[in-house]
Order: C-alpha cells, then sequence, then structure tokens
C-alpha cells in the first residue's frame, strides 16, 4: 500500500493562513510564520472585540435613555426603576430607539413610570 504524504494538505493549510493575512504589512503577508502569528493574534483581538461591541452599545443605548429621560424630568436610574414597578418590560435597546426616534412615546413612557412611583 502506498505511503500518504501530506504536501497537499500542508499547502491548503499554509494558503489559507497567507490568504486570512493578505493586506498586512511586510512579511506578515508574505512569510507563513510570521502570518500565522499575526492572524492567531487578530483572531484573539477579534474575540475580544466582539465582547467590547455589546458593552460599548449598551452604554451607548444608557447615555440616551438618560440624555432623553432629563429632558421630562426623570433621572435613568428612577425612569428603569419605574418601569419596572409599572411592568413594562422594554430593553434598553428598544427604549433608546423610542427616545431618539420618537419623543412623543417615550414621554409617555416617562409619565407611566413617574406614575408607578
Amino acid at each position: 500500500m502506498a505511503r500518504v504524504k501530506g504536501a497537499m494538505m500542508t499547502r491548503k493549510r499554509r494558503n489559507k493562513v497567507l490568504k486570512a493575512a493578505k493586506g498586512y504589512w511586510g512579511a506578515k503577508s508574505k512569510h507563513f510564520k510570521m502570518a500565522k502569528q499575526a492572524v492567531m493574534k487578530s483572531g484573539n483581538y477579534a474575540f475580544a472585540g466582539r465582547k467590547l461591541k455589546k458593552r460599548d452599545f449598551r452604554s451607548l443605548w444608557i447615555a440616551r435613555i438618560n440624555a432623553q429621560a432629563k429632558v421630562n424630568g426623570i433621572n435613568y436610574s428612577q425612569f428603569m426603576h419605574g418601569l419596572k414597578k409599572a411592568g413594562i418590560d422594554l430593553n434598553r435597546k428598544m427604549l433608546a430607539e423610542l427616545a431618539v426616534n420618537d419623543k412623543a412615546a417615550f414621554a409617555a413612557l416617562v409619565e407611566q413610570a413617574k406614575a408607578a412611583l
């Protein structure tokens, strides 16, 4: 039985890494060893970035809700507490969307939150 050599799979694996490293500066896009290190590091950054993105958006939503709540005469924490007491279950993403695009609906929510307190 013939011996199987690994040349084809090795080449495919290397080309996959080099393709992922396309556009990197200098030898990082040409030399396999450096490209492999750069691709691994960029994968770690991408993983961390996906977590940071969620954190950043949540803080943006809270800032928008807080700004609009203050215009309506209540602070963020009291507003959220009032909504919870009133049984209104809207997430921060939707509340921020209302705060930016539909100020009348947001004002109505603020009134309901104030009434529940």
